[in-house]
């Protein structure tokens, strides 16, 4: 019994896998990266969210997008494309800016861009996403902005808002005076004081909505019902006063603006 006993022993100890070392050679200094990431699905589970991380001594990288565009295999290629995109233009700026500042002795700071899509809405045909977005190449601040993609499920391609009105122009018309009401008075609320409507300033005036970011939402998860204008710095107001955001239902006017095609997607909002 004793010799079995050292023989089994022997045996299990042999079956065990050697453990390899997982420790990585050192990386120069301007090349150590740290990269998480969630995979967009895989064979036993449903789609996850995408979230990758890049740091290094000359760039930052942030890019993800949510469950609801990974399930789409088309979208989630459309934003993987993107995001390589992103990416290889940061690094190949990065470097370049790099090699002006070590030749004028400036010092260098890291480039960065960063992207974060969100649904806005998940309509049985439709998916409207937004992002957030920045990059910094140098200077006193970095620059950020808003960007929106509308899928289109049954066409299986993504769209612009503004593709489902007659045109942009229309589409500006039809909620341009209550645009500007909803955009001055949140001016008002963040300066202290009322807008002049004789003023002359270019942060007194109103702007084209669709100039801007423009957004579809949903109140009932069945039909477009708000139209969002996203509005970067700079746009409506100084870089200090940030990014402005105005949302509007869809009224009588909007509906009339809307492709023939599209105005079973759309409902009055309140």
């Amino acid at each position: 019994m004793r010799k079995a006993a050292t023989l089994f022993l022997l045996l299990a100890a042999a079956c065990v896998p050697e453990k390899k070392d997982e420790t990585k050679p050192s990386e120069t200094a301007a090349t150590v990266t740290a990269i998480a990431v969630a995979p967009t699905e895989t064979a036993t589970a449903a789609p996850q969210a995408r979230k990758t991380e890049e740091r290094t001594n000359t760039f930052e990288f942030d890019y993800s997008y949510p469950a609801e565009a990974a399930a789409i295999p088309a979208l989630a290629a459309e934003l993987e494309a993107d995001l390589a995109k992103q990416r290889r233009e940061l690094v190949a700026a990065a470097r370049e800016g790099q090699v002006a500042a070590k030749e004028t002795g400036f010092p260098f700071n890291p480039y960065s861009y960063s992207a974060g899509w969100s649904v806005v809405a998940d309509l049985p045909g439709w998916l409207s996403l937004s992002a957030g977005a920045s990059t910094y190449t140098g200077g006193a601040h970095p620059n950020h902005w808003s960007q929106a993609l509308l899928w289109d499920k049954a066409a299986g391609q993504s769209r612009r808002a503004t593709d489902l009105f007659a045109s942009r122009g229309a589409l500006a018309a039809a909620i341009r005076e209550p645009f500007c009401q909803a955009l001055n008075r949140e001016r008002a609320a963040r300066r202290g004081e009322p807008i002049d409507p004789n003023s002359e300033d270019m942060f007194d005036q109103c702007i084209d909505p669709t100039a801007s970011t423009v957004i579809l939402g949903s109140s009932n998860k069945q039909q477009f019902d708000r139209i969002g204008i996203l509005i970067a710095p700079y746009e409506a107001g100084p870089y200090a006063e940030g990014d402005y955001e105005v949302t509007l239902p869809v009224t009588k006017a909007v509906l009339a603006a809307v492709k023939p095609q599209y105005r079973s997607v759309f409902a009055l909002g309140r």
